[in-house]
Formats: structure tokens, C-alpha cells, sequence
């Protein structure tokens, strides 16, 4: 093998696409195991996986509509607010006062079907198995279960929203979303009808009293008819009882229009101060201006002046010419009003949050009208006071049928004016829409929408190898063990050789342990030749290299049969080489040649055997082999002691060339010692064995002052498995084998 430029051989052949397959080629079979694990456990989910069936509701919802000055003030900026009103309709119909309004009525719907198979999400899952536990669930569960199994979407860029329901149970799905926007579309009717539904509440008990007022009233005029006679009241006092009661009935009237604008008022005052503070406030003090106050009070008195002209007019000519009298100044005057009003309601609005326009606007409005109610009720009771004095001054005689009658007929009109109110809310509210309209009710699907059975075999799959990719990378990158003479180099340690994996050896069988005399023809034996080479031209300009010294980081890196082997390797170079055993702790050497392990160099040291006794011949031409022997208790110092050195200079006169083995150099400073003694020094690293840290450590601890390292063996390694362009040596020593076999 010839010496070549690792680094040049690095930058231009790794980190390519072959690279990376022949990773992923390497790890196949966990990649393969992992997919196919992954491929099962998804088919397996797809096949049991129970069908879920979508159904869905759509509605839309229009934003209440205001006046011009709630308008935007550019047409681009028309839809500003829309969203954030669908956002906020979208948490009401998420609010648990919907939801429980929706577990009411699917209860009450499964009452009345009575058919379990037909349901799925609000029966109790076990009740089957107990007949003591409900078949329904509770309404509080079954709302909090809505939360989770209803959707609710808008449509992006429209006022549309879709309420979409997932079930098992195709009937159930739709029910669900049909419920949903049922019992959201009245709560929605119910808030925008709320104010209306107030007043409805109390004209219809304001009904009840006049009515049972006005059945008093007759009845008491009945029995003052029966007891006194039938008395006819004069003319002008009939007159009289005729405008009174106008008055009073106007008065009574104003009275209860007042109240329900107060309460109205009361309403929206809290909601805005809700929501601003300030503007309620402001607003306030703007109502009750003087200016805007006495402008109130001048209407309200020119209408109660004009009203009793006309009530004291009996010709139609002259109404005629009352009302344009009246009707011009109060007009003038409302002119004034509403032109003061629309400048606050533009200086308001124009400082005002979208969202409490709508809302300020209310609250002005009403503020305006119950002053001017309140304006208009102080003016009618002055009326009505007037009235009294002078109808106090009538005929005792007839004083007591005219009260009597003033009270039926007050009363009667103050009845019909209320009932009639009283309809009128009946068909506001009525009328009154609000604005969800259901555009397209769920339909009970025929097909389930859950689950995609291909799809999850699919994703099981492409997951599956994923992973299996996943962890071939991470195994590789968190493999901190040699693998490639590249790992080594980019250590900036000198790389000698690799020696491929010798086939056939395993722990319980070393029969081709020594490779070069087995199987001279085989790749690894040719790879011993160039480690061969290598060795003999590492030092130039020197004597020479005579000792060799063999070594590894840890046990069980193969340093033993490379030693064997690249002793072999000299022999058959006609190099007269000999092997010494010097790993006194677990020695090998005689294993390899099945001799036993005494006598050795040890028994020599101590007298106990000659040279010639530990001094073997192998079956290989010039190859010889020492033992280690009896194996002592300080092993240390006898490799540090002047015997050790004296045998070396035995060794290297009878011998061309000195093989050591050591034990490992990490576990015991035997090997430091030794290195000190010999000519060079090998490093044995196995791949995907040996880490990086410990064949840095080894390395540091070879490299002293006497300057034996040569560099690092890479046992063990597999071409297919190199990164790069290894393959090609393979490739080439393979086919130089066969070729040879043929010849």
C-alpha cells in the first residue's frame, strides 16, 4: 500500500451523497426493523381506528347597523370593526351558557328519541357494562365535552362562520351542530330584544293595574248612579272633565314612558361605564347643560301651551291657526337642539373607540329623550294642577259625579294608551330580528371523515424511516469510537496502515489468527505486507528500526495478532524476526502458536530456564517466538530493570528485527516503559472499538522524548464501510488475490 495524502484524500472524497448512503446502507437492517415496526403499528391503528363523521352548520352574521356617524370616515376602512364584532360572536358561541343551553336540549332530545345507537358523545361509555350508571351524561359533562368536539371557525374575509361537529355517530354530528346554532341563534335574538323585552315586562303590568284601576272607577260611578240617581252633568262640565283628562292622561302617560326610559337608560349607562368611564360621565354633563336643558324646557312648554289652545278651541279654522302659530317656534327651537346635539355627537365620536360608538350613541339618545320627557311631564303637571283649581271650583252638587266621571274617563284613556303601547312592544319585539341567520343546516353525512386510512399508513411509513434515518444519524453522530483513518488524521495523528477485518476469527475461534501464514494471499495479509513497507521508511536517514514495540489503548484491540502477523510478515521478507511476549499481566503469544506460556523470558530473567530453552521456532521460515513465562508480581519493574535492556541487546544482535506486545497503555504503564527501550512504536486502534479520547490520551502518552511513536494502526477496519474512496483498495487488493489464485 503506498503512502498517500490522507487530508487531500479527506477534502475531496467525504461529505458527499455516497457517503451518506453508504451509512444509510450500513444501518439497513435497524432502518428496515424500524420502518417496518412503524408500517405495522400504523396499519394496524388504521384497520381499528374507530370512523368519525364532520358535520357541519354554517351561518352568517350581520354587524348591527348604526347611524351615519358611527360610519368610518373612509370607504376603504368600512370593514375595520367586522372582524374584531365576528371574533366577539364567536366567544359567545364558545360560552358555556350556550353550551349548557345545547346539553339541555340534546338531553332532552335523547328523551324523546330514546334510540342510544343513534348517539355516541353524550352517553356514559360504560354504561353498557353497568346498568346501574346513567345512559347520558350529566349536562355539565356533556357541555364541557362541546368544548372540546365542536369547531368553530370563520371563513376568512366573510361573515360567515362554520360550526362543524365530530361524532362516531353520523346522527349525532349533525343533531349537535344543528342544536349549537339553534340555541345560539336565541340567545343572540335574546340579547338584541333584551331592552324591548324590559319595556314589554312592564307595560304589561302597568296593563293589569289600569285595567283593574279602570273597573274600579266604573264600578264606583255605577253605585253613586244607583244610590243618587241618574244626574246629567252640565256641558261645561263635561267640558271641563274632558280636558282634564287629557292633560292627565298625557301626564300619566309621559309618567310611564319616563320610567321606562329611565330604566333603559340606567341599562346602558352601566354597560358604558363598563367599558369607558370617562365618556359616560361626559356625556352626562352635556345632558344636563343648562343651554340644552332650557332649550327642553321651551319646547316642552309651547307644546303643553299649544295643546291647551287647541283644547280651548272650538272651531277647526282656529286650530289650524294655532298649530302653524306654535308648530314655527317649536321647530326653530328643535333646530337649535339637534344642531348642539349633532355637533357633541361629531366632537364624541370622532375621540371614540369603534367598539363604544354604538354604545355612546345609545346612551345620548336616551339621555336627550328622558329630559325631554322630564321637561315635558313638569310642564303637564302645571297643566293638570290649573285644571284642578278649576275644576274644584264646579257646583258642590255636581262636584262629586264630576270626580267620579273624571276618574272612569282619566283612567279609561290612560288604559287605552298603555294597552296600546303594550301592543306595540308585543310587535317590536316580535319583529325585532337579530343578526344570525343559519344559511345552511347540517346534513347527517354518508361518508366518515375520519380516519384516512391510506394517509395514516403513509405517514406510518415515511415516520417509520424517519426514524430509522434518525437513528442511524444519531448513532453515527454520537459515536465517539474510531471508524475511518480519517477520524484519526483529523486528530493530527499519523496514520501507518489499516488492517481489514480478518474473517473467521471470532473470541471462541483463532484458527486464521495469523493471517500471513494461513492465508498469504488473502487482503489482510497483503495489508501486513504494506504496514510492512510503511515501518521500513517511516524513520529514513537513521540506523534503521530493530525493536518494534506494539501496543493498544484498551484491551481487546487486536494488538497481539498484529504483532503475530507483522513479525510474519518480516519472516517472509527474509527479516529474522523474533516475538517476545511482554505482557506479563494477560499474555496471548503462546495461544497464537498453541505452545504453552512456560518456560519464558520471565524464567530466563530468573534463572529457572537458558536462552535457547524460551527461544522457539514457528512453522514460518526466520520467524521465532518468546513467551512471557511465569507471570510475576511486579511486572513493572522487571521491564524497567537493566536485564530487561541487556536482553533486547541480546536480541537485536541474533535478530533483524524485535517485536514487543504489550499490554494495553492506558490500563498500565508497562507499554510507556517499553517505548522508551525500542526503536518505534505502534498505536493498535480498532474501529468502532476504540473511542477518540483514549487513542488521544495513548498517543500523549507516547510521544515523549525518545521519540519512538511512528504512528497508529487502524485494526479491525471494513472498506465497504469507509467513508470516501476506500472502497477502491478493497477493490484493487481483492482483484489482485484472485488474479493471483488463478495463476
Amino acid at each position: 500500500m503506498e503512502n498517500y495524502n490522507l487530508t487531500q484524500l479527506r477534502d475531496e472524497e467525504t461529505n458527499t451523497l455516497k457517503d451518506y448512503i453508504n451509512l444509510v446502507r450500513l444501518h439497513i437492517v435497524p432502518i428496515v426493523i424500524i420502518g417496518l415496526s412503524a408500517l405495522i403499528v400504523s396499519i394496524i391503528y388504521a384497520m381499528n381506528a374507530q370512523d368519525i363523521y364532520t358535520s357541519t352548520t354554517v351561518i352568517k352574521l350581520s354587524k348591527p347597523q348604526g347611524n351615519i356617524l358611527e360610519s368610518p370616515l373612509l370607504p376603504e376602512f368600512s370593514d375595520f370593526g367586522s372582524d374584531r364584532f365576528i371574533a366577539n360572536e364567536i366567544e359567545i358561541l364558545k360560552s358555556y351558557t350556550n353550551r349548557e343551553n345545547v346539553a339541555k336540549s340534546l338531553i332532552d332530545t335523547f328523551n324523546v328519541i330514546g334510540e342510544p345507537d343513534s348517539f355516541y358523545l353524550i352517553l356514559n361509555q360504560d354504561f353498557l357494562e353497568n346498568s346501574q350508571t346513567n345512559k347520558i351524561k350529566s349536562k355539565s359533562s356533556i357541555a364541557g365535552m362541546l368544548n372540546s368536539k365542536v369547531a368553530i371557525e370563520q371563513k376568512r374575509g366573510l361573515d360567515i362562520v362554520e360550526i362543524s361537529v365530530e361524532s362516531p355517530s353520523p346522527f349525532e354530528a349533525a343533531l349537535i351542530a344543528n342544536v349549537y346554532a339553534d340555541e345560539y341563534w336565541k340567545l343572540n335574538l335574546s340579547y338584541n330584544r333584551q331592552q324591548l323585552i324590559n319595556v314589554k315586562r312592564f307595560l304589561k303590568s302597568q296593563r293589569e293595574e289600569k285595567l283593574n284601576e279602570l273597573e274600579l272607577s266604573e264600578n264606583k260611578l255605577k253605585k253613586y248612579q244607583e244610590e243618587k240617581g241618574i244626574v246629567v252633568l252640565s256641558e261645561q262640565a263635561s267640558s271641563l272633565i274632558q280636558q282634564v283628562t287629557d292633560f292627565e292622561s298625557k301626564m300619566n302617560a309621559t309618567q310611564i314612558e319616563l320610567t321606562i326610559t329611565e330604566k333603559n337608560l340606567e341599562q346602558l349607562k352601566t354597560a358604558l361605564r363598563g367599558q369607558d368611564e370617562k365618556i359616560a360621565a361626559y356625556i352626562e354633563s352635556f345632558a344636563t347643560e343648562s343651554y340644552l336643558k332650557g332649550l327642553q324646557t321651551e319646547i316642552a312648554a309651547l307644546e303643553v301651551q299649544r295643546d291647551r289652545a287647541i283644547a280651548n278651541s272650538n272651531e277647526t279654522a282656529n286650530e289650524e291657526f294655532i298649530l302653524k302659530k306654535f308648530e314655527k317656534n317649536i321647530n326653530d327651537l328643535k333646530k337649535k337642539l339637534d344642531s348642539k346635539i349633532k355637533i357633541f355627537k361629531a366632537g364624541i365620536f370622532a375621540s371614540s373607540p369603534e367598539e363604544v360608538q354604538q354604545l355612546s350613541q345609545q346612551v345620548l339618545e336616551t339621555e336627550i329623550k328622558y329630559n325631554s320627557l322630564l321637561a315635558s311631564f313638569t310642564e303637564l303637571d302645571k297643566i293638570v294642577a290649573d285644571y284642578e283649581r278649576r275644576f274644584n271650583q264646579l257646583p258642590s252638587r255636581t262636584l262629586e259625579l264630576a270626580r267620579l266621571e273624571r276618574e272612569r274617563v282619566a283612567t279609561e284613556k290612560l288604559y287605552l294608551l298603555v294597552e296600546e303601547k303594550y301592543q306595540e312592544a308585543l310587535i317590536n319585539e316580535q319583529s325585532t330580528p337579530g343578526n344570525v341567520i343559519i344559511i345552511d343546516p347540517a346534513r347527517v353525512p354518508e361518508l366518515p371523515s375520519k380516519p384516512n386510512r391510506m394517509l395514516i399508513i403513509l405517514v406510518g411509513l415515511v415516520l417509520g424511516l424517519g426514524m430509522g434515518f434518525g437513528y442511524a444519524f444519531a448513532r453515527s453522530y454520537f459515536d465517539n469510537t474510531v471508524k475511518t483513518p480519517e477520524d484519526i488524521q483529523k486528530k493530527n495523528i499519523n496514520v501507518l496502515a489499516w488492517i481489514p477485518q480478518i474473517d473467521g476469527v471470532q473470541a471462541d475461534n483463532r484458527e486464521f489468527e495469523f493471517i500471513v501464514s494461513k492465508k498469504p494471499d488473502s487482503i489482510p495479509a497483503e495489508a501486513f505486507r504494506a504496514l510492512r513497507t510503511r515501518i521500513h521508511f517511516s524513520k529514513i536517514g537513521t540506523e534503521g528500526i530493530h525493536t518494534i514495540l506494539v501496543t493498544s489503548s484498551a484491551p481487546r484491540e487486536g494488538k497481539t495478532t498484529v504483532t503475530v502477523n507483522l513479525a510474519g510478515s518480516f519472516a517472509l521478507a527474509n527479516k529474522k524476526s523474533v516475538i517476545v511476549d511482554c505482557d506479563l499481566r494477560k499474555p496471548r503469544v503462546h495461544n497464537v502458536f498453541n505452545v504453552n506460556k512456560t518456560p519464558g523470558f520471565t524464567d530466563y530473567f530468573f534463572g529457572q530456564a537458558d536462552f535457547k530453552d524460551i527461544l522457539r521456532k514457528s512453522d514460518v521460515d526466520n520467524l521465532y517466538y518468546i513467551t512471557a513465562g511465569t507471570i510475576p508480581p511486579n511486572p513493572s519493574e522487571i521491564l524497567r530493570s537493566t536485564q530487561m535492556e541487556q536482553f533486547l541487546a541480546t536480541l537485536k544482535e541474533q535478530f533483524d528485527l524485535v517485536l514487543l506486545d504489550s499490554p494495553p497503555i492506558i490500563a498500565v504503564t508497562d507499554s510507556e516503559i517499553l517505548s522508551r527501550l525500542v526503536d518505534a512504536t505502534i498505536l493498535v486502534v480498532s474501529a468502532n472499538i476504540t473511542e477518540i479520547d483514549l487513542m488521544q490520551k495513548a498517543t500523549e502518552l507516547l510521544s515523549h522524548d525518545q521519540g519512538s511513536f511512528i504512528g497508529v494502526l487502524l485494526n479491525n477496519f471494513s472498506y465497504r464501510s469507509g467513508y470516501g474512496s476506500y472502497y477502491k483498495y478493497y477493490y484493487y487488493y481483492s482483484r489482485g488475490t484472485k488474479q493471483k489464485s488463478k495463476g
